[in-house]
């Protein structure tokens, strides 16, 4: 199967994206990142009310009552388009079921307690009723017959059995014809850690036709195979050229099949030689430098699609989401540390037992001027040979993107005390 989509990279053009999306960024906007700037965007839905209100605080002599206050600032926040997953986890934030005040509202370890539980046991595989926020809801699928029914219900069985253990999907009760997975980026990877959604229709002529998948991007282009404006580009789906066993045949190939091949394949450590021609750079110190640059851009773009997906979870899947970051995301800031630390995008993170073991065994081989001088096999010292730095604006947007993910991890809960001690300690004045 590894051999269906190898090669399935994309020379098509953005612009011959012709699929109705529900996101597409300006020129601007894509520009905007790379000139070091963080913009927030939207991820799924254009909201139309983002002012705020303004909070006449009058008559403020009045006897001080917990419940009474908690209630003004709930009201406070009413209208404000804020992202789930604060709603859900700030008391006060939140509506009292009766009067009887903040006694009724749950405890920060009793919600973090909650999206663990949840998280446990969220299916991997499992009917929904409907997906109103799906990319083709709005695009009904005709006229279909009973053999198209009994094969989708294959493919779902195929899915209910056989999904690695990285990948969640959820299909529809009343549209038979969608489909949402998401999949888990693999260790390793650029993608590492991060949550990647794809919305699937399944036309009236599967499986004659392959499926049609649209990736939620938020407007980047973290892989030359997926494309800013939703455009899965792989052999296996017809949206890329391919030969043989790499194309969708309809006897054989399956939903499963092509959700695998594009974790394994599309999200690999090297994304950037999946670009058509690339691949001959491979074995040159040039091309793997540009390799090196292209992954540092990648993590940046992952680290934004995992604060989309924090701020506006996917129907459905807004359990995985909170419980995935809240186990993760100590692991994703250590990693976001030691990038910028210099050490390549994807090497694996030192554990902090096996630092302070690395730092004894230097202090005690002091003395061995080759033991001080020995560079780390994960740094990137590519730099020296050739004259190659990391542009100032991959540490800048790494701490831009740092503080906003240990914001939202701190939110559902995820171990961050480590984090948030040097953040305290940084803002404190110095001794005098």
């Amino acid at each position: 199967e590894e051999q269906m989509i190898m090669g399935s990279s994309s020379g098509d053009k953005v612009g011959s994206c012709t699929e109705n999306n529900s996101f597409k960024a300006s020129e601007a906007e894509r520009q905007n990142f790379d000139s070091g700037e963080i913009e927030e965007e939207d991820y799924y839905i254009d909201d139309e009310d983002e002012g705020c209100y303004d909070d006449d605080n009058e008559g403020s002599d009045y006897e001080f009552d917990e419940s009474d206050f908690n209630q003004q600032l709930a009201d406070k926040f009413d209208d404000l388009d804020l992202p789930p997953g604060v709603e859900a986890s700030v008391p006060w934030l939140q509506k009292a079921a009766t009067d009887d005040g903040p006694g009724n509202f749950k405890s920060m370890s009793e919600i973090e307690d909650e999206i663990g539980k949840k998280y446990k046991f969220f299916k991997q595989f499992d009917t929904v009723e409907d997906f109103s926020d799906h990319h083709y809801a709005n695009k009904p699928v005709g006229k279909t017959g009973k053999e198209w029914t009994k094969r989708i219900q294959h493919d779902w069985k195929l899915l209910e059995n056989d999904l690695p253990a990285s990948i969640y999907v959820r299909v529809s009760e009343n549209r038979m014809d969608l489909l949402r997975a998401v999949m888990i980026g693999p260790q390793g990877t650029p993608y590492h850690d991060g949550l990647f959604f794809f919305d699937a229709q399944f036309p009236a002529s599967y499986p004659a036709s392959p499926p049609i998948v649209y990736y939620h991007s938020g407007g980047l282009r973290l892989n030359p195979n997926l494309y800013a404006c939703g455009k899965v580009c792989l052999s296996l789906l017809g949206t890329w050229e391919g030969h043989g066993c790499e194309k969708w045949n309809s006897a054989h190939s399956t939903m499963l099949q092509v959700l695998i091949s594009i974790q394994a394949l599309v999200l690999n450590e090297k994304p950037y030689f999946n670009e058509p021609g690339y691949e001959t750079y491979a074995n040159n110190a040039s091309g793997q430098r540009t390799a090196l640059e292209y992954n540092d851009t990648t993590f940046q773009y992952s680290c934004r699609t995992m604060l989309y997906s924090l701020r506006r979870a996917p129907q459905h899947f807004e359990d995985l989401v909170a419980g995935h970051f809240r186990e993760r995301g100590r692991a994703i800031l250590a990693a976001c540390k030691y990038y910028m630390e210099g050490n390549k995008v994807g090497s694996i993170v030192p554990d902090e037992d096996d630092e302070d073991k690395e730092l004894e065994s230097a202090n005690a081989e002091g003395s061995s001027s080759s033991s001080a001088v020995k560079p780390k096999n994960n740094q990137v010292d590519l730099r020296a040979g050739a004259g190659v730095v990391r542009p100032a604006s991959f540490k800048t947007n790494m701490e831009v993107l740092f503080e906003e993910l240990l914001m939202e991890f701190n939110v559902k809960g995820a171990d961050t005390k480590k984090f948030c001690a040097v953040k305290l300690k940084k803002s404190q004045p110095a001794a005098a």
